[in-house]
């Protein structure tokens, strides 16, 4: 399991190093001009793959989650 956390790590880093070919592929939508375009969106869904990957490997995911299930009450339990 830790393979495919390890392997989330570098996918995030990858769509952030690789953003203009991914935004270039993905094209513009609508909804990505509130977050910023298509480039922000594919950093923003990068930094979310890193560290979503990061806190399943170390086993902080319920710390990481914290504000989301404060959020929606635990409906992911």
């Amino acid at each position: 399991m830790w393979f495919l956390q390890i392997c989330g790590m570098v996918i995030g880093a990858l769509m952030i190093k690789y953003r203009e070919k991914i935004g270039e592929q993905i094209g513009e939508a609508e909804w990505m001009r509130y977050v910023g375009g298509v480039y922000n969106f594919v950093i923003l869904l990068g930094i979310l793959f890193f560290f979503w990957s990061l806190a399943a490997l170390t086993g902080t995911m319920d710390i990481f989650f914290a504000p989301l299930f404060w959020l929606v009450g635990g409906a992911f339990q």
